[in-house]
């Protein structure tokens, strides 16, 4: 199926956009906008030409540890499916080890790649515990996402002060003894700068 848009630049059709709006795309400031937008989108989906499993391999690591691995506020920008909008807020991971254990920089590389997609906030915390489950097969993973839609405050309902909260517990996590160990965790600010 052709939608008759095959033929154009993405700025063509960046400007064709800013036309709809009643604005000239050819005035003083925006006259690069169509430009600028397409590096934005390019940077803002980048994840889509980003292998999560090859993210991860280059630091899988043999350890004997057993004990609860965390890592917690871990700043996340996404954009909306929905509204192509951004939202943005924290991500906590956890996992107990089964004899390997993810180099930590890789954690939130990872959540990068899931999170600069088109998004919607539950896939993106199913995605980042998933991929980890596939990559060292731990006793669990714990994912906690908490982040603000401006789709929900730009407009809509516009509620300022919302925020939405998910999580993904897989494994030993879904054990409420572990569960609440984890959430405890983090959010728990501590009173040492941390």
């Amino acid at each position: 199926m052709t939608t008759g848009l095959e033929n154009f630049s993405t700025q063509e059709i960046y400007r064709e956009i800013i036309r709809r709006f009643d604005e000239d795309p050819t005035r003083d400031g925006l006259e690069r906008t169509p430009e600028r937008v397409e590096k934005a989108m390019t940077f803002l989906t980048k994840g889509y030409h980003e292998n999560p499993t090859e993210t991860l391999r280059g630091a899988l690591f043999d350890v004997d540890y057993d004990e609860m691995v965390i890592v917690k506020d871990i700043e996340m920008f996404s954009l909306c499916e929905h509204h192509i909008l951004p939202f943005f807020g924290k991500v906590h991971v956890a996992y107990i080890p089964n004899g390997k254990v993810i180099g930590l920089s890789k954690i939130p590389r990872l959540v990068e790649v899931f999170s600069r997609r088109l998004q919607v906030q539950e896939r993106l915390t199913q995605q980042v515990a998933d991929a980890i489950q596939e990559a060292i097969a731990p006793q669990g993973v714990g994912v906690v996402i908490e982040a603000r839609h401006l789709c929900m405050m730009m407009r809509g309902v516009e509620k300022q002060h919302s925020s939405t909260v998910t999580s993904a517990m897989v494994g030993v996590f879904q054990k409420q003894n572990t569960r609440a160990e984890f959430l405890s965790l983090v959010r728990d600010r501590g009173h040492n700068g941390f």
